[in-house]
């Protein structure tokens, strides 16, 4: 697979909720970058991102550039919540050794997250 192909499975695999698939994607030393959460290994990764799953409902890719292990992919993130329902633009530059990811930094825009989560 390319690079692009294990991004985009990837991001298959985690948004319908296969967490196992998704997992069997990273590195045992993935380290994300995101603007709501940072972690150090795919166990933290998992951790952190567990808070997702009940409300992510898919995503759409809109573009994808390459060059040799790095990928950065430009979609949207489908969530439901009770608060609403919507798609966040993101951006998300990783870099697949090995057929795994082993980083990425995600970009968007917080607001618009915020936004789609219910108030505490």
């Amino acid at each position: 697979m390319s690079s692009a192909d294990v991004f985009r499975t990837y991001l298959e695999r985690f948004t319908s909720g296969d967490v196992d698939g998704a997992s069997a994607l990273l590195a045992e030393e993935f380290v994300f970058q995101g603007p709501m959460l940072r972690a150090s290994g795919k166990a933290e990764f998992l951790a952190g991102s567990a808070g997702l799953r009940p409300i992510v409902r898919g995503f759409e890719m809109h573009r994808q550039w390459v060059d040799g292990e790095e990928v950065c992919s430009i979609y949207d993130f489908k969530i439901e919540t009770p608060a609403g329902a919507g798609a966040i633009p993101m951006a998300e530059w990783s870099v697949v050794r090995e057929g795994r990811l082993v980083s990425s930094r995600l970009l968007f825009d917080t607001a618009a997250m915020t936004a789609l989560l219910p108030a505490t």
